[in-house]
C-alpha cells in the first residue's frame, strides 16, 4: 500500500461459501482414512484403557447404524454428551458416518442450557453414555428425542445394537465410502458461543472448515504421528475439540485424555520418564488458567526443593517439544514463571469459534511476550478502523499466511478491529442469517470484535471491542445473557455484569446489583446453580441502592469498573 485507502463497500450479503477453496481430501473422510491406515496404533488412552484407531472405527460404525434408524433424515443434528475419551470420539465419528451434524454438549452446563441447545439446534437425537444418561434423560424429558448410549443401549426411541447395528470393521469401511461422497460445504458440527446480544448462537462449521483449521495447525506446529498429546480440555469448545483432538487424530498421533483437569495428574504425565518413550507426552496445550493452577501446584512442591526444580526443568526441556497457550490472554507473570519452571516459553496463539485458529507465534524462533504472531497458512487478516456513519473501513495493516505483511504508510502501530478471511471461517450462525450478515463486512471479511495492532511484524490482541464479552478461564461469556438471568431473581431490581481483571482466570465475573433485600454472594451463586454454567456465575458482588446511569439512561460499564473496582488491571482477555 502507498496510501491509506478507505474502502467503499457495496451493501450486499457476504458470500460465506468455502467452495472456492479446493481440497484434495475431506476431513471427515481424512480422519477415517487415517484411522484405517493406522489401524492397530493406539489412538487414545483414557481411564478405561487403550483404544486403537480400528476399535474406534468399529464402535463408530455400530453406533452410526443405530443413529440412521433413530434419525433417518440426512443432515440431522445429533447432540453428544460424553466424558473425554473413546466414547466421545466414537460418537462424533458415528454422527458423521450417519451423515449428520454433531452438537457437542458440556456436562457442567445446567439442564436448562442443555434444553436450549437441543431446541435451538433442532436436534433429532441425543447420544450419551452410562455416565451422562441421567443428565440427558432430564434434558429430553419433555420431548420425544431418542437417547442412544454410546455404550451400546438405547432409551426412548431408536433400535437396539443387535438389530444390524454392529457392522464391525467391514462396516467401518463401508461408512468411510459414504462419508467420502459428501461435500466440504456440508455442516459437520455446531458449537455454541455467547454473543453480545441475545442467547448463545450456534456456530456452524463445515467439513471444509474443519479440514482447513486442522491442516493449518498440523503445518504450523509440525504435528507428527509420533506425537503424544495430553488432553485436559472441554470438548464442546474449539480448543479441546479441534486443536487438541482433531489434529493428533488426523496425523495418526496419540491422545492421552484425562476426564477433567487435575494439576497433580497433569504434572505426573508431563514428568513421566518411566514409560516407554513412545508413550511419553511431548505436546501440551491449555488455557492460561490451567497454567496458573499448575504453577500453584509446582510452587507447593518446589519451595526450597532445588532438586525438584532442576528435575522439572530438565525433564520438560528434554521430552516436551511444544507447550501452547490460548483461549484467553496470557498474563506476562505466568509466561515468565512457566518458562522459569519448565524452560519452555509458551507458544501463544489466537483464534475464535467462528474462525478457527487465526494467528500463531512461531514453533521455532523468537516469541514476543504478549503477541500472538502471524497468520496461519490459509488465513488472511486486516487491522481496520471503522468510522461512525461511514460505509466502509480504513485498512491499517494486513497480512496472510504466505508471510506477506503490509502496513499502510502513516498507520504504523495503530489499533483497529481485527478482520479475518479464509477457508477456516464458519459458514454462519445456525438459523440466524441476519446476525451472520452483520458480523461480516460487505466484501466478505469477518469482524472479530477484537482490537488488534501490528507492530514489528507481529500482531497483538489488545482486548474485546465490546465490554459485554467476558473471557474467564478460556470461556467466553455474554454479560448481557448473565444479566438477563440475574433479573429473574426475585430480589434483583437492576443489574450490570462486568469483567474484572484476574491473574489466574483472565477475567472474573462481577455483578453490580440493585436490591432492597439482604443479598449475599453465596446465596446468589447458589441460585445461579440452576440457571447458569458454573463459570458464568458471578464471583464478585456489589450491591447498590441505585444503578449509576447517564443522561440517556445507559450504564457506562467502563466507568462503573473504574468507580467500583479501582484495582490495577492485568492483561485483557481475547481469543478462542
Amino acid at each position: 500500500m502507498s496510501v491509506c485507502v478507505l474502502h467503499s463497500l457495496p451493501a450486499c450479503l457476504p458470500g460465506l461459501s468455502v467452495s472456492r477453496y479446493l481440497y484434495t481430501r475431506r476431513l471427515h473422510a481424512g480422519l477415517l482414512e487415517a484411522a484405517r491406515s493406522h489401524g492397530e496404533r493406539t489412538a487414545l488412552v483414557d481411564p478405561s484403557g487403550r483404544h486403537t484407531y480400528r476399535q474406534l472405527l468399529a464402535r463408530a460404525a455400530a453406533l452410526a447404524g443405530r443413529l440412521r434408524r433413530a434419525a433417518p433424515e440426512p443432515g440431522s443434528r445429533v447432540a453428544v454428551l460424553a466424558p473425554p475419551g473413546h466414547q466421545f470420539v466414537s460418537a462424533q465419528w458415528a454422527v458423521w458416518m450417519a451423515g449428520h451434524v454433531a452438537v457437542p454438549l458440556c456436562g457442567a452446563h445446567p439442564t436448562s442450557q442443555h434444553r436450549y441447545y437441543l431446541d435451538d439446534s433442532q436436534s433429532a437425537a441425543v447420544v450419551g453414555t452410562e455416565e451422562t444418561a441421567a443428565q440427558l434423560e432430564t434434558a429430553v424429558a419433555d420431548s420425544r428425542l431418542p437417547l442412544l448410549l454410546a455404550d451400546g443401549e438405547t432409551t426412548a426411541e431408536g433400535g437396539a445394537e443387535g438389530e444390524g447395528g454392529a457392522e464391525g470393521e467391514g462396516g467401518a469401511e463401508r461408512e468411510g465410502e459414504e462419508v467420502g461422497s459428501r461435500e466440504d460445504h456440508q455442516p459437520a458440527v455446531i458449537l455454541y458461543t455467547s454473543g453480545t446480544t441475545g442467547p448463545p448462537k450456534g456456530v456452524v462449521l463445515t467439513h471444509g472448515n474443519l479440514l482447513s483449521q486442522t491442516r493449518d495447525m498440523v503445518s504450523a506446529w509440525q504435528w507428527q504421528p509420533s506425537d503424544v498429546i495430553l488432553h485436559t480440555l472441554p470438548l464442546h469448545h474449539t480448543h479441546g475439540l479441534i486443536n487438541a483432538l482433531a489434529c493428533p487424530l488426523y496425523v495418526g498421533a496419540k491422545c492421552v485424555m484425562l476426564p477433567s483437569f487435575d494439576a497433580e495428574k497433569v504434572w505426573y504425565h508431563l514428568l513421566d520418564t518411566v514409560s516407554d518413550p513412545a508413550e511419553q507426552v511431548n505436546v501440551f496445550t491449555a488455557v492460561p488458567t490451567i497454567y496458573a493452577k499448575l504453577l500453584e501446584h509446582y510452587d507447593s512442591k518446589s519451595r526450597n526443593n532445588f532438586a525438584y526444580q532442576s528435575f522439572v526443568k530438565d525433564v520438560c526441556k528434554s521430552k516436551i517439544r511444544v507447550m501452547i497457550s490460548g483461549s484467553a490472554a496470557l498474563a506476562r507473570p505466568i509466561l515468565d514463571r512457566w518458562e522459569a519452571a519448565t524452560g519452555h516459553r509458551l507458544l501463544e496463539r489466537y483464534g475464535m469459534t467462528e474462525t478457527g485458529m487465526v494467528l500463531t507465534n512461531p514453533l521455532h524462533g523468537h516469541r514476543v511476550p504478549g503477541a500472538v504472531g502471524r497468520p496461519f497458512p490459509s488465513v488472511s487478516v486486516r487491522v481496520a478502523r471503522f468510522e461512525p456513519g461511514v460505509s466502509g473501513y480504513t485498512t491499517l495493516a494486513e497480512a496472510d499466511g504466505s508471510g506477506a505483511c503490509t502496513v499502510t504508510p502513516g498507520c504504523e502501530d495503530q489499533e483497529g478491529e481485527l478482520l479475518v478471511r479464509g477457508p477456516s471461517l464458519f459458514s454462519g450462525y445456525w438459523r440466524r442469517p441476519e446476525v451472520t450478515a452483520r458480523e461480516f463486512t460487505a466484501d466478505g471479511w469477518f469482524r472479530t470484535g477484537d482490537t488488534a495492532r501490528l507492530s514489528d511484524g507481529v500482531f497483538s490482541i489488545l482486548g474485546r471491542t465490546s465490554v459485554d464479552i467476558i473471557k474467564t478461564g478460556g470461556f467466553k461469556i455474554s454479560a448481557l445473557d448473565v444479566e438477563r438471568r440475574l433479573l429473574e431473581h426475585p430480589e434483583v431490581q437492576d443489574v450490570a455484569v462486568v469483567g474484572l481483571p484476574d491473574l489466574t482466570w483472565g477475567q472474573k465475573v462481577a455483578a453490580v446489583v440493585v436490591s432492597s433485600a439482604e443479598l449475599d454472594l453465596a446465596g446468589l451463586k447458589q441460585w445461579c446453580g440452576d440457571q447458569l454454567p458454573p463459570y458464568a456465575a458471578p464471583t464478585v458482588l456489589k450491591v447498590l441502592p441505585q444503578m449509576p446511569r447517564n443522561a440517556m439512561g445507559k450504564v457506562n460499564k467502563k466507568q462503573l469498573v473504574k468507580d467500583l473496582f479501582p484495582e490495577p488491571g492485568t492483561a485483557p482477555a481475547a481469543g478462542a
